[in-house]
């Protein structure tokens, strides 16, 4: 039952927010629904660690281990978001627009109970539904701040996404015309599985093929990234957070759920289009960091580079490298969404997003600059940080098995990107002048920037304080009931 209420918990969130009862209403209702929402998920993910499958309705709504992760993930993100709102929206919107403010958390409730649906939905139909909600549902929230910038970023995330989401749909039409010829099981991802020897080949890689670029381009994937840098530093930091953090990962959950589909020479197939894709992507975007002019796109493009990483980690092949890609999706999630806090913690502070504007950011808001440094340590995947370890994990698999020349490339690219993310960052916070160029933004925040006097709201510090706990914490130790749910999510992948 804790999927249902789940699903339910935000909607009466979403409808409680709308309720003109003050301006501390909203942002409450959100945070205990999204506090909720976190336990019964922390409780799906325990009662899976052993291997087993939570089901509230049996081939419709059902976790295993690898979808109780993403779900444990999508409610650890949802909560922090929605601690950080409060402090953020508060700053960034009139005090007498009320309306404004409600609008966001409704939003923002029903953005977060399209990603929870991801996860719990087993039916691959609803599944696809649910990943079209997540655009359709977050685009306003990418175009809040209302903004020719902000509004031109939406249009593009919509249009785009919704192509990719229509080739995704032609893909799961052909998987169910193969699994209702082939097979009488329900149209699940299990159901798939166990139909796919008998199913045609060519349908099955035609099928595999279009869900791959379809969902590739909600998922951030090279070439169909263009939106995503624009979205991701449009948006609200919180929906950054959210967007960066944890959608595109959901949505590459989606494709990742195929991999057991391929059985034998099959399975070399997939596993090669994923190595394609994934060192495309991860390369491209180790390049296009270099030459960032704005912190959020910086990070934006961090992520398509981490999409990449994870694909040819699932890619490579064998169970080592499986726990590598789940351990990269975990330190990835906490460690990009404490960056956009950072991100979101250092506009508050200097009102501009312009890389070369901003210097000495240790002396003019010191809890902005640390959460800055270590986030873009910990995604560049500095030791002893939790990225380090996942991508480590990686590089070893895929030299015990052999793949030499894709890991030397991606070893490269993540060099490359190192390098891209910490000179900048570097820069922004130790820089000797302290040349700060206000925009309109800093009109839009209030705030004078004077060293050492630009004080965060609590609720902002809360949420960078609960992330970066994660973001240490999982590169010295994972907790055992984590390992066990990382090992039995890589299990479920298949034994190639």
């Amino acid at each position: 039952m804790e999927l249902i209420y789940i699903l339910l918990i935000s909607i009466v969130a979403a409808a409680l927010s709308l309720i003109p009862v003050g301006r501390r209403f909203a942002p409450g209702v959100t945070i205990l629904g999204s506090l909720a929402v976190f336990i019964l998920s922390l409780r799906t993910a325990l009662a899976t660690t052993t291997g087993g499958e939570v089901i509230a309705v049996r081939d419709y709504l059902s976790c295993d281990s690898f979808s109780a992760l993403i779900l444990l993930l999508v409610a650890f993100v949802g909560l922090t978001a929605a601690i950080f709102s409060w402090g953020y929206i508060a700053t960034t919107v009139e005090a007498t627009d009320d309306k404004k403010i409600r609008r966001y958390y409704n939003r923002f409730n029903l953005f977060l109970l399209s990603m929870l649906a991801v996860p719990i939905f087993a039916q691959i139909a609803l599944v696809w539904i649910a990943v079209e909600l997540t655009t359709l549902l977050s685009v306003f929230l990418v175009s809040f701040e209302s903004t020719p910038e902000a509004l031109e970023a939406a249009w593009k995330y919509a249009v785009l996404t919704c192509m990719g989401a229509s080739l995704a749909l032609v893909g799961i039409l052909l998987l169910c015309c193969g699994l209702s010829l082939s097979s009488e099981a329900a149209f699940t991802w299990a159901g798939l599985v166990e139909a796919s020897p008998k199913m045609s080949p060519a349908l099955l890689y035609t099928a595999f093929l279009f869900i791959l670029i379809g969902f590739g381009t909600k998922a951030g994937l090279v070439p169909m990234h263009t939106w995503l840098p624009d979205a991701h530093s449009q948006a609200p930091s919180p929906i950054c957070a959210i967007l960066s953090g944890i959608e595109t990962t959901a949505v590459l959950y989606c494709i990742m759920r195929l991999l057991p589909m391929f059985h034998g020479s099959a399975a070399s197939y997939a596993r090669k289009w994923f190595v394609i894709f994934g060192l495309i992507s991860a390369g491209v975007a180790a390049f296009l960091l270099i030459q960032a002019k704005d912190y959020k796109r910086l990070f934006a493009f961090s992520t398509v580079e981490h999409m990449g990483i994870i694909l040819v980690a699932a890619g490579l092949g064998g169970y080592a490298a499986q726990f590598g890609a789940m351990l990269q999706i975990v330190s990835h999630t906490v460690t990009k969404t404490l960056c956009f806090f950072a991100a979101g913690a250092t506009l508050m502070a200097t009102g501009t997003r312009n890389i070369a504007a901003i210097r000495g950011l240790i002396r003019i808001s010191p809890v902005a600059a640390i959460s800055l440094m270590v986030g873009g340590l910990g995604i560049a995947g500095a030791p002893p940080f939790a990225v380090f370890l996942s991508e480590f994990s990686i590089l070893k698999a895929g030299i015990m098995n052999g793949q030499y020349l894709v890991i030397g490339l991606l070893a490269l690219f993540i060099g490359v990107a190192f390098f891209g993310i910490m000179q900048p960052i570097n820069r922004m916070v130790f820089g000797s002048a302290e040349i700060i160029m206000m925009d309109e933004r800093a009109l839009l925040f209030g705030r004078s920037i004077m060293p050492g006097r630009n004080i965060l709201p609590l609720t902002c510090l809360i949420a960078l304080i609960v992330t970066i706990v994660p973001v240490i914490l999982f590169g010295i130790y994972l907790p055992e009931q984590l390992s066990q749910l990382l090992h039995h999510a890589a299990a479920s992948l298949g034994r190639m």
